[in-house]
């Protein structure tokens, strides 16, 4: 679990990885949560998903153009079949909602990684330090 003090150090780009990192994982657990035939933990676990969707969306920087508008096109779909598959309960809307949104995020945190390491040496060995000095919990 990490800190509100260690979220607020994060940049904006961290804090949509842990998003996307959350939806997924809340994505998994009402998976087994319908397998288990436990439907109200389901159903949390897909409001939880859902929510993030919605966040993320609102996050969105418009100013961007047409990537912005395409993208809040996909978070719109992804919401619309994780509300569907939290009324049918179905795992396949499940499975589908968490593959769009890991190709989402997995291209999210390639897009990171070829951001980072442009950055100059300096800046890299400072978060670097930080990060292995941070404390991520309660």
């Amino acid at each position: 679990m990490i800190t509100k003090e260690a979220l607020h150090k994060k940049t904006s780009q961290e804090i949509t990885a842990l998003l996307y990192e959350a939806c997924l994982d809340n994505l998994d657990e009402a998976k087994l949560a319908i397998q288990n035939k436990n439907y109200t933990e389901a159903n949390l676990k897909l409001q939880k998903a859902s929510d993030i969707i919605h966040r993320l969306g609102a996050g969105i920087n418009y100013e961007a153009g047409i990537v912005a508008d395409q993208l809040d096109a996909v978070y719109n779909y992804i919401a619309d079949i994780i509300i569907e598959a939290n009324y049918k309960k179905d795992l396949s809307l499940v499975d589908e909602a968490a593959s769009h949104l890991s190709g989402i995020s997995t291209a999210w945190m390639e897009a990171m990684k070829h951001t980072q390491d442009k950055k100059p040496e300096s800046i890299r060995r400072q978060t670097t330090a930080y990060e292995q000095n941070a404390i991520y919990t309660d």
